[in-house]
């Protein structure tokens, strides 16, 4: 398997540690509600929130800018506070994963998943669908997890699952994840931007959906 450069792994969020498909029992994550926990900046926040994260409330730092020790001091006494708070789960565990300590970041990150915070949906998908983490690929419950974070409006979704169901990762998953043309078109037209490169890429994508 071809393991992605760390810039790009880091740049993604992704933390380091195998993820087990069996612990997730897809029926019970929840479709996040953003009003439903504190939004309160807490030194957690100013110290882990990732910058692709569309929930943080920090502007987020880089793996190179985290301190990570700092960082899990923060976090554990920001979840002793708020502990189901998802965002601040997965900041922790994204502190965990960079740190290598991937036993003790995966109750953190479960929670931020079972939550159905977009930017767990997303990282965590990504994972299981590529195999990035040395584990066998588990496109079928990797996919369903990048749908679920397109549908919350998770930026990487909207085009990541367009994509992976292009490059053939879903050909043999049946009905599970759920391939619908139109949704991964409404996909697209959601992740549709201003931006140059972007607007490229959205349209390389509608164009070979419309085709295929």
């Amino acid at each position: 398997m071809r393991h992605l450069p760390y810039a790009l792994v880091f740049s993604l969020g992704l933390s380091l540690g195998p993820i087990q498909a069996a612990s997730i029992d897809f029926e019970k994550i929840a479709v996040f509600d953003p009003q439903a926990h504190s939004i309160d900046v807490t030194e957690c926040d100013r110290l882990a929130a990732h910058p692709s994260d569309p929930h943080r409330v920090a502007d987020g730092l880089t793996r190179a800018e985290m301190d990570l020790d700092a960082v899990m001091v923060a976090c554990h006494e920001a979840l002793e506070n708020d502990p189901d708070n998802p965002r601040l789960n997965y900041q922790l565990a994204r502190a965990y994963g960079y740190a290598g300590r991937h036993d003790e970041g995966d109750v953190y990150r479960h929670r931020a998943l079972m939550a159905g915070y977009p930017q767990s949906l997303f990282v965590m998908g990504y994972i299981m669908v590529t195999g990035w983490d040395g584990s066998e690929p588990r496109p079928c419950d990797g996919g369903e997890l990048i749908r679920r974070s397109a549908q919350a409006g998770r930026y990487a979704g909207l085009v990541g699952f367009p994509h992976y169901y292009l490059m053939g990762h879903f050909a043999d998953c049946g009905d599970y994840p759920l391939i619908d043309r139109e949704e991964m078109l409404d996909f697209l037209a959601a992740a549709s931007s201003g931006d140059y490169y972007r607007s490229i890429l959205v349209d390389q994508l509608s164009h070979q959906l419309r085709k295929n």
